[in-house]
């Protein structure tokens, strides 16, 4: 996947992972959500399953993963979709020669006139407290581990529009809402650093949606990518992104003619929610967001290694 202005390129799709997802049952499997202490989300699996090793190195300038790579994960897509089906469900894949160890799944949607995609991004970095190593890795690959915890990220997108060829999706444009979120930088000489408002943005978007005296932290619904409003989807089910779509459409309505006004509240600011704009967009937000968070609970523990987590129960 290639990030050149508002544009998702798709440069590489495998049949074989692609017949795997399209034949995998609509069973629903018992997995449970949770974050880390990180703010990382990942579902908790019955099943210990294998990840096998992964190249480290890819040239950005070859749209094509290695042999090897390609072995790798058709392995690994079989094993997920026997245990998680639900997640994968609909969804096709394909190569992101940027991050080789995040592979990309998709499905496109529409409300009306306004086109969305799903992206859904496993996450296959070894973490040394989540996983078990079976096979050691070396300075070209990655190592091999057993675990429970599968690590991804779900996004909602909107889309300006979409390109194919011979049938075959080529990228997808993004609806870019929000002018700028550069704001300036820090430090002098080999130290500089830019500031951006997208945590700000993304703080401001998700308390806006949430009902007063209730938290979903880690959990934040909408959130600043792409220089656009998206929406992070846990419940990863067919029916779950379905439930889902029309929040994010239902909260981009509201925002856009409002947009202006929270990028100007937040260029010299951190958010707070005493924000004298954010006061006033919470008071006209419609009572329906209320509703939507009812059956929402987040839970705090202890891990085995005595690092906090949060489970998600929705």
């Amino acid at each position: 996947m290639e990030k050149i202005s508002n544009e998702i390129r798709l440069y590489y799709s495998d049949n074989g992972i692609n017949t795997t997802l399209a034949s995998g049952t609509k069973e629903i499997s018992g997995y449970t959500r949770h974050f880390n202490q990180n703010e990382e989300f990942f579902i908790n699996i019955p099943q210990e399953i294998r990840v096998p090793h992964f190249p480290i190195h890819h040239d950005v300038r070859v749209s094509k993963p290695s042999d090897f790579y390609l072995q790798n994960l058709r392995k690994l897509v079989e094993e997920l979709t026997l245990h998680i089906p639900e997640v994968f469900e609909n969804l096709i894949y394909f190569f992101d020669p940027a991050e080789i160890l995040r592979p990309c799944f998709f499905q496109l949607y529409r409300v009306g006139e306004q086109q969305y995609v799903y992206l859904l991004r496993l996450d296959l970095l070894y973490r040394t407290h989540e996983h078990t190593i079976v096979e050691p890795g070396d300075n070209d690959r990655t190592p091999s581990y057993v675990t429970n915890n599968v690590f991804l990220e779900a996004d909602m997108i909107p889309l300006a529009g979409t390109q194919a060829s011979n049938g075959k999706m080529q990228s997808f444009q993004i609806k870019q809402t929000i002018s700028q979120t550069w704001i300036g930088q820090t430090g002098r000489g080999y130290f500089v650093q830019g500031i951006w408002m997208d945590n700000e943005l993304t703080k401001f978007f998700s308390k806006l949606f949430s009902p007063d005296g209730k938290s979903l932290y880690p959990y934040y619904p909408f959130t600043c990518k792409y220089r656009t409003i998206c929406h992070s989807v846990l419940d990863l089910s067919f029916e779950g992104r379905k439930k889902h779509l029309p929040y994010l459409h239902r909260a981009m309505s509201y925002l856009i003619p409002r947009l202006p006004s929270v990028e100007k509240a937040l260029k010299n600011k951190e958010f707070t929610p005493d924000l004298p704009a954010f006061l006033e967009m919470k008071n006209q937000v419609p009572d329906f967001w209320n509703r939507v968070w009812d059956s929402f609970q987040v839970s705090r523990y202890l891990n085995n290694s005595d690092m906090r987590e949060y489970r998600i129960d929705l």
